[in-house]
């Protein structure tokens, strides 16, 4: 039998860093505040010339360059993001054209804050059934321009980033389980409106008819909405029911796992999740504080510095998880 394994992992920051003291200047405020109720203490925000597929394809080229595997050997591109450069072509297509990389499957997944784990799922499945043999999966947010600046509940939270791991055919286990999950009856707590599509569509027509209508429609660039303390009670609960389900799947006992590598949304949320499983914050990768929610890209990212600075050893076994809007929920259990 075949099966996928993680052999390369890859991360980009912009290099602009925003921390509290530059929020304190534009919102009402503190770092104190911030800390105490995300653990949050500074972000990158993306220069203006920088994209979803620019980020992801510095991520994927660094995944690349440490598994010593060329761009022409990938044979699939899965990127999971939120705020991509177009709405088609695929960020992955771009990500493939950046890369050289010859005709390949290339597309997007929106599973918004659970996407790549939902992508490493999706690739999992493409190399089991023996359709590829290398994979790029991706995980790149521009989440900076999608918050209102000006909204101190949400402003605060968000950062920009990419992740990126190579997945290769193996005859050893890599990624042992995947567990995902959705429930549409929580859209209102987490969102996003589409612009082309959502509310404002009714004032286009009228629009249309003026000289100047793009500077209106410029005007109605929509943001994120959350209900935070919904989103928190449901993420913990929902969290909690997955962690129950891998266990009983595996028979999984807490020393078994090495590391927890959770979506980096919360310091309160990611307590709370060691919790449920048992783990001791020693063996949580936690890069909350540095980088913020980066959404689909904050499992990669956070993995990629554990791997770098040696924490992450291999053979050792890694639990994914997430939670986002949709909602979505999801987890992977991996052998490193």
């Amino acid at each position: 039998m075949k099966y996928s394994r993680i052999i390369g992992t890859g991360g980009y920051l912009p290099p602009t860093i925003f921390t509290n003291a530059d929020w304190e200047k534009r919102v009402d405020t503190s770092d104190a505040w911030i800390v105490e109720r995300t653990g949050i203490k500074s972000r990158h925000i993306a220069g203006p010339n920088e994209t979803a597929s620019s980020m992801a394809t510095q991520a994927a080229i660094s995944a690349l360059e440490q598994c010593n595997l060329l761009a022409k050997d990938i044979q699939l591109i899965i990127v999971a993001t939120g705020s991509p450069d177009k709405i088609f072509p695929a960020t992955a297509c771009l990500v493939q054209k950046n890369l050289s990389v010859p005709t390949c499957i290339a597309f997007d997944i929106q599973a918004a804050c659970s996407g790549f784990i939902y992508a490493l799922s999706i690739a999992d499945q493409y190399i089991k059934n023996g359709a590829v043999q290398n994979a790029l999966v991706i995980g790149s947010e521009l989440m900076s321009r999608l918050i209102d600046w000006t909204d101190r509940n949400t402003c605060i939270l968000f950062g920009d980033g990419a992740g990126a791991v190579v997945l290769q055919a193996s005859n050893e286990p890599g990624i042992l389980s995947t567990h995902l999950y959705a429930d549409g009856k929580y859209d209102d707590v987490l969102y996003l409106d589409n612009m082309q599509l959502g509310d404002h569509v009714d004032v286009i027509p009228s629009l249309q008819k003026s000289e100047n209508f793009n500077t209106p429609l410029e005007n109605m660039q929509p943001f994120i909405q959350m209900q935070g303390q919904k989103v928190f009670k449901v993420a913990v609960a929902k969290l909690g029911e997955l962690i129950k389900d891998v266990q009983k799947q595996h028979q999984l006992k807490p020393e078994q796992i090495d590391w927890l590598v959770p979506h980096q949304a919360n310091i309160r949320i990611i307590k709370a999740t060691a919790d449920k499983l048992g783990i001791p914050m020693e063996k949580v990768v936690c890069t909350v504080d540095t980088h913020s929610n980066t959404s689909s890209a904050s499992i990669p990212l956070a993995l990629d510095v554990a791997v770098r600075d040696g924490r992450i050893q291999k053979g050792q076994t890694l639990f994914f998880e997430a939670i986002g809007g949709g909602l979505t929920w999801g987890s992977a259990l991996v052998r490193f």
